[in-house]
């Protein structure tokens, strides 16, 4: 179960008509589009959602939910394990807030897979359940969802924020499109920082800002574009610009949409209750946008590891060490996270909204001479809460020294099988897929994290 560790270095990424296509997804223009409706039909738990906080960086388990300590110094590291609500529970010291809400969440702390130590692949596994090779780039769990149930009227099916995770080292895809399905059912992404105080949401705001003289004008002009780039394409790929653009458009109109992001609404108790942070707004958000009908909401707690101190905590620069990730990162985190909770549970939500916290590995046993730890994928933890998922647990085990599961060992496609579980969506349900072969959300062989129900 061992796994390569590693450094993440910086790189470029190649642009492609692909990404040109998807442009309108990084302004904000992005799809809503209804999915599959004969098995939308099908699928219990109608008003089930999720909130995925996704930990770019890849958090340490020790230094989060899996302290270690009766380890070696140079394992445990410089904090100290500190008791939660649910008797037995021990989370590391930095986070108390979220320790106060244990009986509202359960930690699963023998999550692994064996593919590269890197970002890249890591956001691939644990958002789509699959690597990306062969050129193959396989949808995000929250298009999936999107796909299968639809989005409700006036409202995106999943919505990406605050921006798409950037540069991480590597070179491939993060896992966060709809890959295969399409553009159409790409998420909405906000492209805004929620956290500024002149934060407001781009192309949402008309019609007091673009009238529809204006829009007309929009539009004829992107049919201009249009008209030239389908020269090059006719096929299915113009259709989905197109698809794209009208979505787009009547999302723009909703002036239930509209209010849903509007932050100025919630009393400032609130505000500063999350955390006047980019991350902390976000959950905020996050709420506003379930509790207003979206399926699935995507956080990014961070969109890069190289701009800024993030969980990436090799030490040396432009990376941080344990103790600047404990100043800064932690709080955060555990601010945003536990509000959210209480949040959601104080206003009867979290019975039918699933909450994922987790990222793409954990970090290695032993810190490294600069003060940090470096990308290891042989086992780290991720918490799961609401919906149908019992709370107060912790499943699974990793070993004395946090290098390997010890017990109950969880792959990405079972972490994401139990989301589906926990939506009602049937785990082996295949999709139309390249060139229109069926391939299963989850291969067949996989079952969810049973123990979490």
């Amino acid at each position: 179960m061992a796994a390569k560790t590693g450094r993440c270095t910086p790189s470029e990424h190649a642009a492609s008509r692909r990404q040109f296509l998807g442009a309108s997804a990084a302004s904000g223009l992005t799809a809503f589009a209804a999915g599959s409706g004969a098995l939308a039909n099908e699928v219990s738990n109608r008003g089930k959602r999720v909130i995925l906080l996704w930990l770019a960086g890849g958090a340490s388990q020790f230094e989060t939910f899996d302290p270690k300590p009766g380890a070696p110094a140079e394992v445990r590291g410089p904090f100290k394990p500190v008791s939660t609500r649910v008797p037995g529970m021990q989370i590391s010291e930095m986070l108390p807030k979220t320790a106060a809400q244990a009986d509202k969440f359960s930690i699963v702390r023998s999550v692994y897979h064996t593919s590269a130590a890197v970002h890249d692949t890591g956001h691939q596994l644990m958002q789509t359940g699959r690597a990306f090779t062969g050129g193959v780039e396989h949808p995000h769990m929250g298009c999936v969802l999107s796909h299968v149930k639809g989005a409700r009227e006036g409202t995106p099916g999943h919505v990406l924020l605050p921006r798409p995770i950037g540069k991480t080292g590597g070179n491939q895809p993060h896992g966060q499109s709809a890959g295969y399905l399409g553009r159409a059912q790409d998420p909405f992404i906000l492209n805004a920082d929620p956290g500024s105080p002149a934060f407001k949401v781009p192309d949402l705001t008309t019609p007091e800002f673009l009238d529809s003289v204006r829009l007309q004008r929009r539009k004829t002009l992107r049919e201009s574009v249009e008209s030239q780039l389908l020269k090059l394409d006719q096929s299915a790929a113009g259709r989905q610009v197109d698809e794209s653009f009208e979505q787009a458009r009547r999302l723009m109109e909703s002036r239930s949409t509209r209010e849903a992001f509007d932050l100025g609404k919630e009393p400032d108790s609130v505000r500063d209750r999350y955390g006047r942070t980019r991350f902390g707004q976000s959950c905020l958000l996050a709420r506003r946008l379930v509790e207003r009908g979206v399926r699935f909401v995507t956080v990014n707690m961070f969109e890069t590891v190289f701009d800024e101190v993030t969980w990436d905590i090799h030490g040396s620069r432009p990376f941080t060490d344990i103790t600047e990730m404990a100043r800064l990162v932690a709080p955060s985190f555990d601010q945003g996270y536990s509000a959210l909770l209480e949040d959601l549970h104080q206003r009867g939500m979290l019975s039918r909204t699933m909450v994922a916290a987790m990222g793409e590995f954990g970090r290695t046993p032993k810190i490294n001479p600069a003060g940090g730890r470096d990308h290891h994928p042989g086992v780290w933890s991720i918490l799961m809460a609401g919906s149908t998922i019992q709370p107060g647990r912790v499943v699974g085990a990793s070993d004395e020294l946090g290098y390997a599961p010890k017990t109950r060992p969880a792959n990405p496609q079972e972490v994401i099988a139990t989301i589906y579980k926990a939506l009602g969506i049937p785990i082996h349900h295949e999709l139309a897929g390249p060139q229109g072969r069926p391939v299963p959300i989850t291969d067949h062989s996989i079952q969810p994290i049973n123990e979490l129900f």
